[in-house]
């Protein structure tokens, strides 16, 4: 197992969470679902249940995952990191090879 900060536990828990990125949630639900999430699952629990989604849907994977470290950055008052946007022709790469993209995706 790899060192995790809390914020990648709670990204993870999230993740995992029921909660969709389309709800109006309070901050009081938020807390809520990653405590639930990691009660139910565990840390490793919902590491691999991201490892999963990864492996099987990587293209929405993605966009839960900029959405739960962007959520738990937020909670905690941290600046949410710029994310540069996959252009449609470095949509290939992805296609044939989903780690290949994610270097893509790191902040800018």
């Amino acid at each position: 197992m790899y060192p995790c900060s809390i914020h990648t536990i709670q990204a993870d828990a999230l993740f995992a969470s029921a909660l969709q990125r389309s709800e109006d949630l309070s901050i009081i639900q938020i807390r809520r679902a990653i405590a639930v999430a990691l009660n139910a699952y565990g840390v490793a629990g919902c590491a691999g249940w991201v490892a999963q989604e990864f492996g099987e849907h990587p293209e929405t994977a993605v966009v839960r995952m900029r959405w739960a470290r962007a959520t738990v950055a937020a909670l905690d008052g941290q600046s949410v990191p710029r994310i540069r946007r996959v252009a449609a022709a470095d949509s290939f790469v992805l296609g044939r090879n989903p780690t290949a993209g994610l270097s893509v995706i790191r902040s800018a």
